[in-house]
């Protein structure tokens, strides 16, 4: 059982390089450009935490992305699904990630509603997010 979790293990990683692959010789731009700024907003898995993908995704998301405004050029919300490797814990439950044009436009936005966005948590989650602010460089 561990050698086909092993297995399976590799060929999605062997996909995933392929398909990253793909993105390098520009058959597929669309999920980041170079100087962008990506707010990851990470929610870490623990036993007895909670979070509603429903809520989140119909609700908080479009909230915040909406305090964003035109510096916002997309969001994607994601599910975690496993570890990397087999028979470890889950790290995230979710990750929200933001795709902004510029970070003192995004702190000029966030600073005024930050109380807002805290104060929505207890309607989808019960854990604090880990929140990483980058730039995108390939």
């Amino acid at each position: 059982m561990k050698l086909k979790l092993f297995i399976s293990f590799i060929f999605l990683a062997a996909s995933f390089a392929a398909y990253s692959q793909q993105i390098h010789e520009g058959h597929n731009i669309a999920t980041g450009e170079k100087g962008l700024i990506k707010v990851s907003v990470m929610y870490p898995y623990a036993e007895g935490k909670t979070f509603n993908m429903d809520y989140y995704e119909a609700k908080h998301m479009p909230m915040v992305a909406g305090y964003l405004g035109s510096n916002l050029v997309k969001y994607t919300i994601e599910k975690g699904l496993g570890n990397g490797i087999p028979n470890q814990a889950l790290p995230y439950m979710a990750i929200g990630t933001f795709y902004l044009k510029n970070i003192s436009d995004y702190q000029a936005a966030i600073g005024p509603h930050r109380d807002a966005i805290r104060a929505d948590f207890p309607n989808y989650t019960n854990v604090t997010p880990v929140i990483l602010v980058s730039e995108v460089v390939k």
